[in-house]
């Protein structure tokens, strides 16, 4: 069986050389191929990549340029890709020693598989207690949709089971992935988690970036509730719930800003509550998953 990595990339030329480097110590007794999905980028990118062809010998770069975005990109660096199963991996993730063998292996048995994620490598503790930490045993849930997930990175599928699908969606900027595991699963395919196969993730580390991505992830999961929670207007106790969230997070201000992790934790909540609200808004469905 010969897999295909498939890495989306936006002006990721700073992070992008540890992955490959990754990737280069990982050992596969079929064929294999590293595919990078260029989305644009404006620095570096492929001068870097280049650098890794002689490690990596089944390496090549993709032009995925056309339409912004990472679904795009992987759906590109699908439709260049040679190999039965497809691994995919963010270009600012590393996987650890056996990710790929785990991956692998678990392709031969199953459809569809994520990996293990760890967060200590890559994140200082005050973005960790921000964050917390998820798919580290398990898969991850959200209780309004009917099956698991696995963040986009962390997943391996066999190629005619992710074009039966057609792909991602290439219209959803953000919880792509969450929606790509409930279309595949809705087809009877098992998500299945990997032991074995650990990927050292990389979360956002800058104020700016951790309110962007927690107001957009919270704004999406509106969406996706819209979309597979069978909502009802009617359900006053989520908006009353909503509603009660700000006064309790803004009586731990005080508290929350005398440390890093503090300031952290008070920028993702602040970010998850305004994006909950436009969320609710845009898709006129009551707010979910309030912290």
């Amino acid at each position: 069986m010969k897999l295909s990595v498939i890495v989306p990339c936006l002006n990721t030329a700073h992070t992008v050389g540890e992955l490959l480097d990754a990737l280069a110590g990982q050992s596969w007794l079929d064929e294999w191929e590293v595919i990078v999905a260029d989305n644009g980028s404006k620095d570096n990118l492929r001068h870097v990549v280049e650098r890794y062809k002689g490690r990596l010998p089944a390496l090549r770069v993709v032009d995925a340029s056309a339409r912004r975005g990472a679904s795009y990109a992987r759906n590109v660096g699908v439709k260049a890709a040679t190999g039965d199963a497809i691994l995919f991996c963010d270009a600012d993730d590393i996987p650890a020693p056996g990710w790929g063998p785990a991956m692998g292996e678990a392709l031969r048995k199953h459809d569809f598989v994520a990996s293990r994620l760890e967060f200590e490598k890559l994140n200082s503790p005050s973005v960790r207690a921000a964050r917390g930490t998820t798919q580290i045993h398990a898969l991850q849930r959200l209780s309004f949709l009917p099956f698991p997930y696995a963040g986009s990175g962390t997943l391996g599928i066999r190629r005619a089971l992710h074009e039966a699908i057609d792909g991602f969606d290439e219209t959803i900027p953000i919880c792509e992935d969450i929606d790509y595991c409930m279309r595949v699963q809705q087809r009877g395919q098992k998500l299945e988690i990997v032991p074995g196969a650990i990927l050292h993730c990389r979360l956002r580390n800058t104020i700016k970036g951790a309110y962007i991505q927690a107001f957009r992830y919270a704004e999406y999961e509106v969406y996706l509730y819209e979309k597979y929670g069978h909502p009802h207007s009617w359900e006053l106790w989520r908006w009353r719930k909503y509603v009660q969230a700000w006064p309790k997070l803004l009586s731990r201000v005080p508290e929350l800003i005398r440390t890093a992790e503090g300031r952290s934790m008070l920028v993702w909540r602040i970010g998850r509550l305004t994006g909950l609200l436009k969320g609710s808004l845009r898709f006129g469905v009551p707010p979910v998953m309030v912290e």
